[in-house]
């Protein structure tokens, strides 16, 4: 297994129970702006270790979720920014450009201390 990426959320917008039931989160680096900060689950801006791809799994704690399309922009923002959607819709083609695909799912618990990995088996 070799480790893509991995964060850890900080801190929780004061709004993101607002996306309950829905099928897409965000989060974002400190630099998130304030329109959207409330709306983020927040954390660290770190390193991607090579190439976000499909096929790959986005890991919630100990959740597995397999990436089904990616986003041209969404390593981009990732790694310069910590922003990206999640939607958990099983589409495979990527609609928007800053955000990541996993398989249809509906969105586990995510709270403070949380652990966010992309990873490829």
């Amino acid at each position: 297994m070799k480790v893509i990426y991995e964060n850890e959320v900080k801190e929780l917008g004061a709004c993101v129970d607002e996306f309950a039931g829905g099928d897409m989160f965000i989060i974002f680096g400190d630099s998130a702006p304030a329109e959207l900060r409330d709306y983020c689950y927040l954390v660290s801006v770190n390193p991607i270790n090579g190439t976000i791809a499909s096929g790959q799994y986005l890991v919630i704690d100990d959740m597995e979720y397999r990436i089904t399309a990616v986003g041209a922009e969404a390593p981009v923002t990732l790694a310069g920014l910590g922003h990206m959607t999640i939607n958990m819709s099983g589409k495979t083609t990527a609609e928007l450009p800053g955000t990541l695909y996993t398989e249809k799912a509906d969105i586990p618990f995510i709270d403070v201390g949380t652990k966010i990995k992309i990873i490829e088996k």
